[in-house]
């Protein structure tokens, strides 16, 4: 597999379309040589061999992390195409896998499919169908991330003082089910607690303030609920004693598990907790609708922002031996930029891995109308048709070397 990913890079490099598997190359963009990151020091670490190994992922995105707020309160199985518009099939997953990805992050909305009325008793067609696809990704050998995601739902989970007591409730309870689903799944399962947890709808919900009562006792939740995640966990049993879990901080900004409000969970597995952080950085560029669509690669360009942030959680964490993966990163189509998404996608990956942190590319699937078109992998023809991206991606993503062009 890694060879044949080195030939189609090569080929690409060498201004050359090629077909690869099921998928398509656009063949329209250069894939940049990235000559401006320091490559860092990493510590010997278990679980910073187990994040590189985990090299480049992908998010199974707006798919069963979907709610029924799209109109789909009829058929629950049916909210899995709501927002995305079509079932996942076990070909895209072999896609996927065969475009380079070792990594699918699979994010998904409980509260929808729970009885409130019977301690958030989880529904059994929506595991089964969410079963389906984990075990899809385990054939493969692939990583998979199971997490959490749109269930910031007062009533449900909400980092608040006045929820708290339901909140801890929903955690217990999602959570006990799920690693007794999953308690013989090997270590390629990784579960992540809970998705962005913010105050949602509040005047801080995207902006923590560190001096404000309310964003102290929202953090202090989180710190909680991420403790309760980890021991309702490790007390399942099984490959559950010692599975990597993966936390967040206030929102998943970088800067709020930096911060001194964020605390690791105590935990009975040695060194066998992730931090999980999202960062669509540059924001003006990656997400904001009415900012730039250009990204200038240059020192020091728009690549500053970036390597500023990457180099905190380096600091913090990574230097110790923990572990960080991005489980959230990528940039919009803005007028079809493709050539400055290459050259983002290039850097943003070749300055994680100098230092040792692994990155998921956001894709909900969307790629018209005038909504965040963060697509890359159109999951009706099973194409890739912006493939430059990935092949910017897998250039860095510490896979195989590119060999060098032939003689002609």
């Amino acid at each position: 597999m890694k060879k044949l990913i080195a030939f189609v890079l090569a080929l690409v490099l060498m201004g050359t379309s090629c077909a690869f598997a099921a998928e398509q190359v656009s063949g329209k963009a250069v894939i940049p040589e990235i000559n401006n990151v320091k490559q860092f020091e990493l510590p010997e670490s278990e679980a910073l061999s187990f994040v590189m190994d985990m090299k480049l992922g992908w998010n199974l995105g707006n798919t069963f992390d979907a709610t029924f707020w799209s109109g789909y309160n009829q058929n629950e199985l049916a909210i899995e195409k709501g927002w995305c518009g079509v079932y996942t099939t076990k070909e895209m997953i072999q896609a996927v896998h065969d475009a380079g990805f070792n990594t699918i992050r699979m994010p998904v909305s409980w509260h929808d499919h729970m009885d409130k009325n019977n301690n958030f008793a989880v529904s059994e067609a929506w595991l089964n169908r969410v079963q389906e696809v984990v075990d899809w990704a385990m054939e493969l050998d692939m990583y998979l991330i199971l997490n959490s995601h749109h269930d910031m739902v007062q009533g449900y989970c909400f980092p608040t003082a006045a929820e708290y007591e339901n909140s801890e409730k929903f955690m217990k309870t999602l959570w006990s089910t799920l690693a007794e689903r999953f308690k013989d799944y090997d270590h390629h399962l990784i579960f992540e607690s809970m998705n962005e947890p913010r105050m949602v709808g509040s005047a801080y919900e995207w902006s923590y303030n560190k001096i404000m009562p309310d964003c102290i006792e929202s953090a202090d939740c989180i710190n909680k609920l991420n403790q309760v995640f980890v021991d309702t966990v490790r007390q399942s049993g099984g490959n559950n004693a010692d599975r990597y879990l993966m936390v967040p901080g206030y929102a998943a900004n970088p800067d709020n598990v930096i911060g001194e409000w964020f605390k690791m969970p105590e935990d009975t597995a040695d060194n066998k907790i992730i931090i999980s952080v999202h960062a669509y950085t540059p924001y003006n560029f990656a997400l904001a609708a009415g900012g730039k669509n250009t990204f200038d690669n240059t020192l020091p360009g728009d690549t500053t922002e970036i390597a500023t942030f990457m180099n905190r959680l380096y600091k913090r964490f990574v230097v110790n031996g923990i572990p960080v993966v991005i489980g959230e990163f990528g940039a919009r189509n803005k007028n079809n930029n493709l050539q400055d998404r290459v050259n983002f996608a290039t850097y943003y990956i070749a300055a994680a891995k100098a230092r040792g942190i692994t990155c998921c590319w956001w894709d909900n699937n969307g790629f018209t109308g005038s909504g965040e078109l963060f697509g890359i992998f159109n999951r009706q023809k099973l194409q890739w048709p912006t493939f430059d991206i990935v092949l910017g991606m897998l250039k860095y993503a510490d896979y195989d070397a590119i060999p060098p062009k032939p003689a002609q």
